[in-house]
């Protein structure tokens, strides 16, 4: 009896791996948009995203061919994109975003995904002069006010939140990054309250990525610590722009209907939370 018990049970799991239920990972009749959409995590997002239904906003400032690219591909696919170029960190771009988006898209937004930010210089304190901590205050933090303040207004029950923040924004980031990281853990805690402030309406969650493969590496770390960094990270790789993508996809889903105000950690196991 108990091995046939056992049989039974591994066939049950053989038939659920080969054909996955579906029905829920859907964001069919859904409006996402997706700020820094032009390269990298930003634009494997809104191909994600586009993927499970979505109609998707893209939002670029200097990487037009990412963008109209990814616009191509989706539409050659069925779906439905558009792509807007925009300074986040200047309201009045923010504002034309938003416009467009919901003059495009149907009077409604049920997604927003902030990827826009960056480091822009490594510098320490002792370096650092207060014009440089406000431009990557302004940049990663402040923008990320901007495009959810002016949203807000466009978005309804169920609808869902997904900041970019980063494994700095737990660990301090490495040298020269301190700004960085303050401005990230700052990101981090607007989750949590504006978790508690927009709920049970809309949800609000972070990601926090460690090593991934982008231009943001490839610009702000030596290759050889890329390298060790893989080497002792416990699934022995950087991650990809679509690792990312895929957990931002399923924070905006019904999925994830009972996660709000986490931050949760994509790093391949390299720092726990």
């Amino acid at each position: 009896m108990q091995e046939v018990a056992l049989f039974l049970l591994t066939d049950r799991t053989t038939k659920l791996t080969s054909q996955p239920d579906t029905s829920r990972t859907t964001l069919n009749g859904k409006v996402a948009l997706v700020t820094g959409a032009g390269r990298d995590i930003g634009r494997a997002c809104a191909l994600r995203l586009a993927q499970a239904g979505a109609a998707v906003s893209l939002n670029y400032l200097n990487s037009s061919d990412g963008a109209d690219s990814a616009v191509k591909q989706i539409t050659d696919a069925g779906g439905k994109a558009m792509a807007t170029r925009g300074d986040m960190t200047a309201a009045a771009d923010v504002e034309s975003l938003v416009a467009s988006t919901v003059q495009s898209f149907g009077n409604r937004i049920d997604i927003v995904v902030h990827v826009t930010g960056g480091l822009i210089e490594r510098k320490t304190i002792a370096d650092m002069d207060v014009e440089h901590w406000n431009r990557v205050m302004e940049l990663n933090t402040t923008s990320f006010f901007r495009i959810l303040k002016s949203s807000l207004p466009h978005m309804s029950q169920g609808a869902s939140v997904i900041a970019l923040a980063s494994q700095a924004g737990r660990d301090g980031g490495g040298p020269g990054a301190v700004a960085y990281a303050a401005s990230k853990g700052a990101v981090m805690t607007a989750v949590r309250g504006l978790a508690k402030e927009l709920g049970p309406d809309i949800r609000v969650n972070a990601v926090c990525p460690g090593m991934i493969d982008t231009d943001f590496h490839n610009t702000f770390t030596k290759p050889e610590v890329r390298t060790h960094v893989a080497s002792i990270t416990p699934l022995k790789r950087e991650g990809t722009s679509e690792d990312v993508a895929n957990l931002v996809t399923y924070l905006a889903s019904d999925e994830a209907a009972f996660l709000t105000g986490t931050n949760i950690d994509i790093n391949g196991g390299l720092c726990f939370s």
